[in-house]
């Protein structure tokens, strides 16, 4: 079976949904890095990787999901909520530039009392403040689809609003597994994955930059995980086409912390997480950008680099992987040498342009 895998690998044709189950079931590891490398190096010089500088800032805690594996939200009412005003977000962004930040990402949950006007206004203000210091991934898909229903707009309309307010990037953030089956047990109330990539459409159309996202070890099924990565690679296929406007830049997957969380559990192996990041480059042929999670996984992230992997950020913050468990060092250079002593040159490179603008 590998022996006709790796045939059809080395033809660029496609490996299915059943070769990817074999793969991340009976391949060896050597056999999975051997794989990944060789779909890696038709994007990607073989010695190389490249990183970026960013942190994550949590503007509210307050969020009606209730996901059970979040340890981050507070429902309205509790005593500990909060929402940041723009000069506290502010300082928050100048504290990531002065440790060589170039993106900042937003990731502020469900708050029931928030409209498509009061972000418009507070992403507006931010990039006046910092009008060419930063890219901003202002926030996440799924954050998107709950703005746009509370205030009562298609999500045409709302990509169409935050465009036109000057917005550029709405990253994939809120996907998890995208598979109905785990979301019904685990955030009911948040979204079908249909609805979430109508959405993702949406924000492509509207000329707006996105991602593709997963996070992996929670209870999902592998029939779930393959049946994310299928109708991703069947959605990125479908952007592509002659005349569609964007297709997805990246591909990023992490892993749940269950620290703190209602869901509870065990953090995946090291060694799972990287079988399966793998399976992620070799199945996932039409994106050129893989990326492994030293927010979630620190150093051992840095070994996705030989498992297909060819970018990974250098984080700075992010309030809900770390109310979760997850620790940040800040110790960048010793974080770039043991990509170096893996045998990549690690290059920093600017945030990736927006489909269709120049770089």
């Amino acid at each position: 079976m590998f022996d006709s895998i790796a045939a059809r690998i080395d033809a660029r044709q496609r490996i299915s949904v059943d070769d990817a189950r074999w793969l991340f079931q009976h391949a060896t590891d050597d056999q999975l890095q051997d794989l990944a490398s060789r779909v890696r190096a038709r994007f990607h010089p073989p010695d190389r990787a490249t990183y970026l500088v960013m942190g994550i800032v949590n503007y509210t805690n307050v969020c009606v999901a209730r996901c059970d594996y979040c340890a981050f939200y507070r429902f309205p009412g509790d005593p500990d909520t909060y929402l940041l005003s723009e000069e506290q977000v502010a300082r928050r962004i100048a504290g990531i530039i002065s440790l060589g930040g170039t993106m900042v990402s937003f990731n502020g949950g469900f708050h029931p009392h928030l409209r498509i006007e009061d972000y418009t206004r507070l992403f507006q203000g931010l990039r006046r403040r910092f009008p060419d210091a930063i890219t901003y991934y202002e926030m996440t898909v799924a954050e998107f689809m709950f703005i746009c229903k509370r205030t009562g707009i298609s999500y045409a309309e709302g990509a169409r609003r935050f465009a036109e307010s000057g917005t550029k990037w709405i990253s994939g953030g809120g996907a998890e597994v995208l598979a109905d089956s785990f979301r019904l047990r685990h955030s009911p109330g948040k979204y079908k994955v249909e609805d979430f990539y109508e959405a993702q459409a949406a924000v492509l159309d509207a000329g707006l930059g996105s991602t593709a996202t997963m996070v992996i070890g929670f209870d999902e099924t592998l029939d779930e995980r393959l049946e994310h990565i299928d109708r991703l690679r069947r959605f990125q296929d479908s952007r592509l086409q002659p005349g569609v406007r964007g297709a997805l830049a990246s591909f990023l997957c992490w892993t749940y912390k269950p620290y703190n969380t209602e869901l509870g559990g065990e953090e995946l192996p090291t060694s799972d997480y990287l079988r399966w990041l793998a399976v992620c480059r070799i199945f996932l042929d039409n994106f050129e950008h893989i990326r492994t999670s030293v927010l979630t996984r620190n150093e051992d992230a840095l070994l996705g680099l030989r498992y297909g992997a060819d970018d990974f950020d250098l984080p700075t913050e992010d309030e809900v992987t770390e109310k979760a468990g997850a620790t940040i060092s800040l110790e960048f250079e010793r974080i770039l040498d043991s990509a170096r002593k893996l045998g990549f040159t690690p290059v920093h490179r600017a945030p990736l342009p927006v489909a269709g603008q120049a770089a």
